[in-house]
């Protein structure tokens, strides 16, 4: 079942649109954030969203105001942290009380975490940061990652070996110095949007279901 919902932004008089994803018996509940060039309706987001339903867990899936006004240019801080929050309150209620997990693609995990970072998220048991940007790309540095220090709930990292947003190097020191909190699932050959060249020896499909999968095991076992 999919749901086209939306979402109040209170403390920036802002609505924004949402999708609700759910399967008949759920078992958790996944709410998270597109990235920086890319609405919710994009298909990896869509995907991620059908995938997690074929296991047992529901989603919402939501914009940022920018990109729910057309706009190109992201929203700064104060307002991406507001709609976090605002998300996570809307899917909470979704939710009742299944677990709740937050997270979201590059700019929406980035975003997240911050939230996170600042004032836990009510409910949150955990977060899912697929293809975190760690720093522009040609820059590798860990600044960007610094806030993740703040955070004390599971967190999963999806990371591809050729993210030119996360050098290997900065990614592993980061998971390190995480621990225990920080778990990660590195994706050989794959890119920044976890496409792998035909040379991999997989498809794109086949990292989707690979990534659904360990994702969903990660959720099993900090759920309970």
């Amino acid at each position: 079942m999919q749901k086209p919902l939306q979402i109040d932004i209170p403390s920036r008089d802002r609505r924004v649109s949402a999708l609700w994803t759910a399967p008949k018996a759920p078992q958790a509940c996944f709410v998270f954030a597109h990235g920086a060039g890319a609405g919710m309706q994009h298909a990896f987001m869509a995907a991620f969203a059908q995938g997690l339903a074929e296991r047992g867990v529901s989603s919402l899936r939501y914009q940022f105001p920018y990109m729910e006004a057309g706009s190109k240019r992201p929203d700064g801080p104060a307002v991406a942290h507001a709609t976090v929050r605002a998300a996570v309150q809307k899917a909470r209620v979704l939710a009742g009380d299944m677990p709740l997990f937050a997270g979201g693609k590059s700019f929406g995990g980035r975003m997240t975490s911050q939230t996170q970072a600042d004032a836990p998220l009510p409910g949150v048991a955990g977060l899912v940061l697929l293809s975190f940007p760690l720093h522009p790309a040609g820059k590798p540095a860990g600044e960007r990652g610094v806030h993740l220090s703040a955070i004390e709930v599971p967190m999963l990292f999806v990371h591809g070996a050729r993210d030119a947003l996360a050098d290997p190097a900065c990614f592993v020191s980061m998971a390190r110095a995480l621990a225990p909190w920080a778990s990660t699932v590195d994706v050989d050959d794959a890119d920044h949007s976890l496409h792998v060249r035909k040379r991999s020896g997989r498809t794109d499909a086949e990292v989707m279901e690979d990534v659904l999968d360990r994702t969903f095991m990660w959720m099993q076992a900090w759920r309970l």
